[in-house]
């Protein structure tokens, strides 16, 4: 058996458009912490949108509906909160609307890899329910 390097997924870089809203409150890239951030991604689901929005994002920053996720806006709200918080995600208010996007030069300057573990993460498939 012989070992081979795991194959990091591509993470999709886009530029920052020019005249965006400012960012939601968040923590400074020197103030982020290795235990929050773990914290935060320790939720599946949450792994899944930082996931979502590392490889397959299609502009700079995504509302929470392109992420197709079936749950109450409470319960996404909630999730969003968690990862801008831990300072994975920046958040901007487009009117009635909040669109994230990873901040992936201040992780990549504080913990060097995580992002490429998080983009390599294999979603899991839902288990499907058996009929007894």
């Amino acid at each position: 058996m012989s070992w081979e390097e795991p194959t990091v997924a591509a993470i999709v870089e886009l530029p920052e458009p020019s005249g965006l809203p400012e960012p939601l409150p968040e923590p400074a890239a020197e103030d982020l912490r290795l235990e929050t951030v773990l914290a935060a991604l320790s939720d599946p689901l949450r792994l899944r949108i930082v996931n979502k929005l590392l490889l397959e994002r299609e502009s700079f920053d995504h509302a929470c509906g392109w992420f197709g996720i079936d749950r109450p806006k409470s319960s996404l709200t909630h999730h969003f909160k968690a990862l801008r918080e831990a300072g994975i995600i920046r958040q901007r208010q487009y009117g009635l609307e909040r669109r994230s996007h990873v901040r992936v030069d201040d992780l990549n300057a504080r913990f060097p890899g995580l992002l490429d573990l998080v983009a390599s993460w294999t979603v899991p498939e839902p288990e499907s329910r058996q009929a007894s």
